[in-house]
């Protein structure tokens, strides 16, 4: 039964995550798993593609090879590693299975095995059975024999996947595989897919993108996408904050300088411009730069020379421009503070970067990731979230966007140390550790009294604030009823059936 499936859904077309997620759901049901977890070897880390029985942040993580001795051991060989179930190596997935959240893992079975296509190492696959006995010597062969299987689909998703970037780039300039390291950037929300399918195709042109959002989306770590996915991804990506340029020096840090331009020019300097010739240049906070140096910038767009500052003659360079701001640069054309040529110039195609709020269950997967990162930073056995702490997360809005969240991470954990945790036990973060303001709505919500007025990119939909009220409402009254849901119900005065309906649409369950 369980090779027909498999050979039914390599035959079948089917997206990606959704063949990945049934391979291992077939996998645990033929090997009667507690989890099954299959993993990308990407560099020295393995991540998690897709999985069954473990808690939803896991797949935000990011397991450093070298710090998890069983991970090592299943990559060191080519047949299945198992583990006896008394075996001292501690165990990476420890309180993240989703039936002992939090709770060390008991006595079990563990194995594994490294995945390989067209001979190069791929990544591996791990089965945790919580009964000792579950994997016996018939077992582990029927994994090595199916392990062709596994690989077969691994290899038609990875095809699959080249087979839509020929479709949108030019064979030419495509390396063995589009793109290494795929979801550096972390989301599976509707709105992260939809924007990286539109990303892929303008990545591999070459039209000036404008990355616009608020403080801490991440427009940087985008920028750095399309540059590794762009035809320049071999040449220099050169970023420049314009917003830390001071105006005495911001067209010479850009366009560089020659000897005796001015008082300390002692030496020709080449610019950023020079420093990323062929390849891709990223002003950050480009809405902060003077005007002055707007108006060569713009010239430098139109025809592709540069004139170095006190230089008698104008250099070519060959540049792409990618810039970021969370600033509505048509305010400030309006106001007179940014060139209105220069900004038709920037905005061929503007690229709007959804905020956190918008982005569900993706606040979870990059918690796991911020979660792994300081596990390891602080040497600690295993740190999760309760899954208080995972609705109030979900429930808050992210005024700071990904930045802040993992600073509240950080700081958690530090403040879980400083509280007198122990390094060697699996620690759980509450929502009091989280310490996230009371009332997250009011950040994004205009209200009577505000001195600084509001954009628009600040202005939740009213579908929007309704949620992260609800949300919010749902999570005050689980911390307030010990997190029983009926009496919860009770507080708020609904149905307990329409309250689990409602806290499903709100990614609360």
């Amino acid at each position: 039964m369980m090779e027909e499936a498999l050979l039914a859904d390599l035959v079948t077309e089917l997206p990606n995550a959704v063949r990945l997620q049934r391979l291992v759901h077939t996998l645990h049901q033929r090997f009667r798993c507690g989890a099954v977890v299959l993993l990308r070897f990407d560099e020295d880390a393995l991540r998690p593609l897709a999985a069954v029985g473990l808690v939803q942040e896991a797949l935000g993580r990011r397991f450093v090879v070298a710090q998890h001795p069983r991970l090592a051991a299943i990559l060191s060989q080519r047949e299945p590693t198992w583990f006896e179930p008394d075996s001292r190596l501690p165990d990476p997935y420890d309180g993240l299975l989703d039936q002992h959240v939090g709770e060390p893992l008991p006595v079990h079975d563990c194995m594994g095995i490294s995945l390989y296509v067209e001979g190069a190492l791929w990544g591996a696959l791990t089965l945790d059975a919580l009964h000792a006995g579950t994997f016996d010597d018939e077992i582990r062969r029927d994994l090595q024999r199916y392990t062709l299987l596994i690989e077969a689909a691994v290899r038609i998703t990875r095809l699959e996947h080249e087979n839509r970037g020929l479709r949108l780039a030019r064979s030419d300039v495509l390396e063995n595989t589009l793109v290494p390291g795929d979801d550096e950037i972390l989301g599976q929300s509707p709105v992260i897919r939809d924007l990286l399918r539109e990303l892929v195709v303008v990545a591999d042109s070459e039209l000036p993108v404008l990355l616009l959002g608020e403080t801490g989306v991440g427009k940087e770590l985008f920028a750095r996408w399309l540059h590794r996915h762009s035809r320049r991804r071999n040449k220099p990506l050169v970023l420049v904050n314009c917003a830390a340029l001071p105006e005495s020096l911001a067209e010479s840090e850009l366009f560089g300088h020659v000897k005796g331009a001015f008082s300390g020019a002692t030496t020709d300097r080449p610019g950023r411009f020079d420093a990323a010739n062929g390849g891709t240049l990223l002003l950050d906070e480009v809405g902060e730069l003077p005007l002055t140096v707007q108006a060569k910038l713009l010239r430098t767009l139109q025809n592709g020379e540069i004139q170095r500052l006190g230089a008698d003659k104008p250099r070519q360079v060959d540049v792409r421009i990618i810039a970021a701001t969370n600033r509505n640069l048509r305010e400030s054309v309006r106001d007179g503070h940014f060139r209105a040529d220069l900004y038709h110039r920037l905005s061929v195609y503007p690229a709007p970067i959804p905020p956190l709020r918008e982005r569900g269950n993706d606040v979870l997967l990059l918690a796991g990731y911020f979660l792994e990162l300081n596990r390891a930073r602080l040497g600690l056995r295993s740190m999760r979230l309760s899954p208080a702490a995972e609705r109030a997360l979900l429930g808050y809005a992210w005024p700071g966007n990904v930045r802040e969240l993992e600073h509240v991470i950080s700081r958690a954990a530090l403040r879980m140390l400083s509280q007198g945790a122990s390094r060697r036990e699996i620690l759980t973060l509450e929502p009091e550790l989280l310490d996230l303001d009371s009332s997250p709505v009011a950040s994004v919500v205009d209200t009577p009294g505000t001195t600084e007025p509001l954009t628009a990119q600040q202005i939740l939909s009213l579908r929007e604030t309704v949620d992260a009220s609800q949300r919010q409402a749902i999570v005050r009254a689980l911390e307030a009823s010990g997190e029983n849901w009926a009496q919860a119900a009770r507080l708020l005065d609904v149905d307990p059936s329409n309250l689990h309906k409602l806290a499903r649409r709100l990614k609360l369950k």
